[in-house]
């Protein structure tokens, strides 16, 4: 069964409202913009579900180089690793906005996998879709050109793909986060996202240093050979 499917089959499932009424072993807290949840080099002893809100995910080399690795939004989870043994985070999760999170202990996140069959399914399409999307990564990263990694990377985190409807509204992202995850240069993003926004296909709420919003339009940049 692929990962689609059972997103789909679970569509009706309200996670949040399970995820809430388990018993014991988890606890909800709330995050401010650029607060951090956890560091880098944490003991990595929970899994986290984010409710509300955008969570930036980064790591930092020996030589103190910092690099965005991705970008969360409601209904993902992370910090699994513990689930497998990670004695350490191995990256920092940091809240790009407002966020509720709800963090659940290892111990009670693997008895709830293995007594709750619907949690379960939820999970494992969660890692099904991920793994994909790293593998969309490598190719885009392999095969396409800087704009079109660029015009992907916006479209994902607006949502567009997805089930439901679109965030055509991004939150505030800068430019050099931008070119740390599609792999190119800052003036590269810049350039073309000044293009894009002449195209008509983006547009900044409250001026460039605003939120943006992305357009259905910018799929022809991504779909163009």
């Amino acid at each position: 069964m692929t990962a689609v499917v059972v997103a789909k089959k679970l569509i009706k499932f309200d996670s949040n409202t399970f995820l809430s009424t388990m018993n014991g072993g988890r606890k909800i807290a709330a995050f401010a913009k650029r607060q951090r949840i956890f560091a880098q080099g944490d003991p990595s002893d929970a899994v986290f579900y984010l409710q509300k809100g955008k969570v930036k995910l980064t790591v930092v080399s020996k030589i103190g180089k910092e690099a965005t690795i991705g970008i969360l939004s409601e209904g993902d989870f992370f910090g699994e690793g513990c689930l497998t043994g990670q004695p350490l985070r191995l990256c920092s999760a940091t809240a790009m906005t407002d966020c509720c999170v709800m963090r659940i202990d290892k111990k009670s996140m693997v008895k709830t996998l293995h007594e709750e069959h619907e949690l379960s399914d939820l999970f494992v399409a969660y890692l099904l879709t991920r793994n994909i999307r790293y593998e969309e990564d490598l190719v885009d990263q392999l095969f396409n050109s800087s704009e079109k990694r660029l015009a992907r990377m916006l479209l994902l985190l607006a949502h567009f793909g997805k089930e439901g409807i679109p965030e055509t509204v991004v939150p505030k992202i800068s430019q050099e986060t931008l070119a740390e995850m599609v792999g190119t240069t800052r003036s590269r993003v810049s350039f073309f996202m000044n293009r894009f926004r002449k195209l008509g296909f983006i547009h900044y709420a409250g001026g460039t240093e605003g939120a943006l919003q992305v357009h259905s339009s910018l799929l022809n940049v991504v779909l163009h050979d």
